[in-house]
């Protein structure tokens, strides 16, 4: 080989030479068509293979053939010689089914690049099959390669679970992933695709274990180590988290972790949700021109941009209750220019994958219900719908439509979506878009006096996130209306706690019912607190400071 891999040219010739003394040679007729491929002469190479391959004295030559077909992206010649190779009668031949196997493989690598999906996972099912006759004959014919195809048939198995996995079909993923691992125990890659899709499932143990198991053996491995510290965050042990962050800046303080720092303290210490959303945006500019998390945080600043209050946009519970600091014509013209940074941040996002297209379209189309237009919230439920139509269960698509139909009130179509949202089973990925949905579906039941039924979903959204504002205000409203205004008080006390005690509107709520529940000095404390940021806050003063300092003077 040491020919071949310096001077191919000359090997060439030499190769040619030997085997017209030997034509029935496949080893140097492989030997002939790598080197062609290595002197990039893939025209000649092709066309040495298929002369080749019309003796039929060199069938084995077939998997190069197609291997160099999908090379030169040729996918619909390739499909149809790796068809060609496996039209033959059922056999037991181990050396046959091993091309077999392969070609299956092969084959399903060229179905994905031509997006037949289904077609690919048809073949790597086809191929798992094989392969487990393989390893029954390789046990008594050939037992030194036993870790080889057992390595092969965790290959194939952890490709059906990418497969399943990029489907959302999580629950059959995790089987296969675990059949990869009864081939191969030790594959630290399956390992970590297993661990993904547990904190996916939001089966935080079970990821934990797994974690576990790879840092027992790899003390120092970034991913689970990341994993750890995600854990402990979704635990509320957030001592932890940051001693697994800790943990990894000091064994590798160069990594593109530290690099990243600002993406992460922005994820971990500074959340978006917690009433600081310039923080927030300061943080994630940081990050933006950053190779791994650039493009996370664009999208994380565009949702800011549209949506800086992390309000429940389309719900209308709040729509006429929350005080506006400062006058609506500066109110409006802030919103307008947020749209418009929104707008230029977007030509940033160089999506990867059809998902990110998605994804891309429908931020686009958020930019149009933002400017809250009649005509533009039309344009852009156009859009949500068809990508709804063609993406089954797609949760962005289906939220976004509910949220355009309450925009345009058509509060009953928003309904059906969001119950349609209500139905399928929560997973992390798609964890902002449940959450928000619940929210909007619990704001519709509260405007219509069902107030169960909106206790329910907050409920629901409480058990996934602790530290929900939305939540926690929603259900301080529904106390207050229910005149239990100690009950109203303990949960706004929740919503200004876990919303950095910023918003003045909840500050304004909290402090009105401690009014009402007696709780004079709180609630001069929290007037305080809102006039000190927002000093002309509307009627905080009159309504409310005045009258708990006039009840403890009496």
């Amino acid at each position: 080989m040491n020919i071949l891999e310096n001077y191919p040219e000359n090997a060439i010739e030499v190769y040619e030479h030997a085997l017209k003394k030997n034509p029935k040679d496949g080893a140097l007729a492989s030997k002939i068509g790598k080197a062609l491929v290595k002197t990039h002469n893939y025209v000649k190479a092709i066309n040495y293979y298929e002369a080749a391959l019309k003796t039929e004295q060199q069938n084995f030559l077939r998997y190069d053939l197609a291997e160099l077909l999908m090379k030169m992206k040729q996918y619909e010649r390739c499909e149809r010689i790796l068809h060609q190779a496996l039209a033959h009668e059922p056999v037991n031949e181990l050396p046959t089914l091993s091309d077999d196997c392969r070609y299956l493989v092969l084959l399903a690598k060229i179905q994905n690049k031509v997006d037949k999906n289904e077609d690919a996972l048809l073949s790597l099912q086809k191929a798992r099959d094989v392969q487990a006759k393989v390893l029954k004959r390789v046990q008594l014919e050939q037992p030194d390669a036993i870790p080889m195809q057992k390595q092969l048939a965790a290959e194939i198995c952890a490709e059906i679970a990418k497969h399943y996995t990029s489907q959302r079909g999580y629950e059959r993923a995790v089987k296969f992933y675990k059949e990869a691992l009864v081939y191969c125990e030790t594959d630290r890659k399956v390992m970590l695709e297993l661990a993904r899709l547990y904190l996916t499932l939001d089966e935080v143990d079970a990821c934990q274990e797994q974690c576990s198991v790879i840092l027992k053996n790899d003390q120092f491995n970034e991913e689970a180590t990341l994993m750890m510290a995600d854990i402990m965050f979704r635990k509320q042990d957030y001592e932890q988290a940051v001693f697994h962050f800790q943990q990894l800046l000091e064994r590798k303080p160069g990594t593109k972790i530290s690099k990243s720092l600002d993406f992460l303290i922005c994820l971990c210490l500074v959340p978006r949700y917690t009433g600081e959303p310039n923080d927030a945006l300061r943080h994630f500019n940081k990050a933006r021109k950053d190779n791994d998390w650039g493009q996370n945080a664009v999208y994380n600043m565009i949702e800011i941009y549209l949506n800086p209050d992390n309000d429940t946009m389309g719900g209308e519970v709040f729509e006429n209750l929350d005080g506006d600091i400062g006058n609506s014509t500066e109110k409006q013209e802030s919103e307008q220019l947020a749209v418009r940074t929104a707008e230029k941040l977007l030509k940033e996002i160089k999506p990867q994958t059809a998902g990110g297209h998605i994804q891309l379209r429908i931020l686009e189309n958020y930019c149009l219900l933002a400017t809250k237009q009649k005509g533009n919230v039309e344009k852009a439920l156009n859009v949500f719908t068809e990508i709804a139509n063609s993406e089954k269960d797609h949760m962005s698509a289906l939220l976004a439509m509910a949220t355009a139909y309450m925009m345009l009130k058509q509060t009953p179509r928003a309904r059906n979506q969001l119950k349609r949202i209500a139905k399928m089973n929560w997973t992390i990925v798609d964890a902002d878009e449940f959450e928000k949905s619940w929210l909007l579906l619990a704001d519709i039941y509260i405007h219509s006096g069902k107030y169960d039924m909106a206790g329910d979903l907050l409920k629901r959204c409480l058990n996934h996130n602790k530290s929900c504002c939305k939540a926690y205000e929603y259900l301080g409203y529904i106390m207050e209306k229910e005149q239990a205004f100690r009950d109203a008080a303990l949960n706004y006390e929740l919503a200004w706690k876990f919303g950095n005690q910023t918003n003045p509107t909840i500050g304004y709520k909290l402090a009105f019912n401690y009014l009402k529940a007696k709780r004079h000095v709180d609630a001069i404390d929290v007037c305080h607190k809102v006039l000190a940021a927002h000093p002309n806050y509307p009627k905080m003063r009159k309504d409310i400071l005045d009258k708990a300092r006039a009840a403890l003077r009496s």
